[in-house]
This record gives C-alpha cells, sequence and structure tokens, in this order.
C-alpha cells in the first residue's frame, strides 16, 4: 500500500465508523405508534368494509332524491371495481322499523360499465329522503368471486374502524 493513500483509507474508516455509532440508541421516543391507515372516499360518502379490507363500498345519498348510491371500490378506494352483480340488498333499521332496500346495478356509457359488469348501484325510497342517520346490513353481496354476507354499517358513519 502506498504512503499516498493512507489519508483516504484513514478519512474513510473514520466515516463508516462514524456513519455506523450516527444512530441514536433504541429508546421510548423511536417506538411509534402502529400505522393506522386512512380511506377517503372519493364522493365523501359513507365507507363500508367488506371482508378483512378487500374491497369498500361508498355509499352516497341525496336526500332530495330519496337516493342511495354505492360505488364499489378497491381496499384502498382508489379505483372503481366492476361487479357482476345485479343488485345489492340490505335491511335498513330507522326509528326502529326496517326497511329492504335494494340498490340495482346501474349502467354508465360514459365509463363502458353496464348491468352485470359495473361499480354502481342504486336504490330509491321514500324513506331515504327524511332519514339521516341508520343502521343497516348489507345481506349478501357478491364482487369477483368472493361473496359478503352480513355487513353491519351505520349510515353515515361507516363501519371503517381505521379512519
Amino acid at each position: 500500500m502506498r504512503a499516498h493513500h493512507l489519508p483516504t483509507i484513514v478519512a474513510l474508516s473514520v466515516l463508516a465508523a462514524s456513519a455506523g455509532c450516527s444512530k441514536a440508541p433504541l429508546g421510548a421516543a423511536d417506538v411509534a405508534p402502529p400505522h393506522r391507515h386512512h380511506h377517503h372516499p372519493p364522493h365523501a360518502g359513507t365507507p363500508v368494509v367488506l371482508g378483512d379490507e378487500d374491497y369498500h363500498i361508498e355509499l352516497v345519498l341525496d336526500p332530495s332524491a330519496g337516493v342511495l348510491q354505492a360505488f364499489v371500490l378497491d381496499s384502498e378506494m382508489e379505483n372503481f371495481v366492476r361487479s357482476a352483480a345485479p343488485r345489492i340488498e340490505m335491511t335498513a333499521t330507522v326509528a326502529g322499523a326496517p326497511h329492504t332496500l335494494v340498490l340495482q346495478a346501474v349502467a354508465n356509457p360514459e365509463t363502458g360499465e353496464t348491468v352485470g359488469d359495473t361499480s354502481l348501484f342504486e336504490g330509491r325510497a321514500e324513506w331515504l329522503k327524511a332519514t339521516k342517520e341508520f343502521d343497516a346490513v348489507i345481506t349478501s353481496v357478491e364482487i369477483r368471486g368472493a361473496t359478503f354476507t352480513d355487513v353491519r354499517f351505520n349510515f353515515p358513519k361507516g363501519n371503517d374502524t381505521d379512519g
């Protein structure tokens, strides 16, 4: 080894040693709380988780028309997911009384979605015009071969506990 390389080797050794020692010792300040991710419904609606966050349904109410829309979304609520399901059925409890609500598959020519291949479902009911909050159960819905049953949620809170 030549003497003129010695200062470079010493400098690199010092840098390597100090880089290894620059990490602060582990302590209570280094323990971060578990990461909780947040889902942001694209239409500012109510998030309903299906399964172990396999999919989400975003519910959007138009009270003046008495219409409830359901958008089927992926696990992060970022992309629409098309479903072959002809409908989504739910039972809502309003002031102690059960109400069946059927949301039919909706075609959308702008996106090329058709009944049997859509991410949008829609239902109408007079009681939706006067109801701002209700508890409900999606009795059954199939998305891409997976069936989800007895999915409980509150409207407008949803059932997504990560938020």
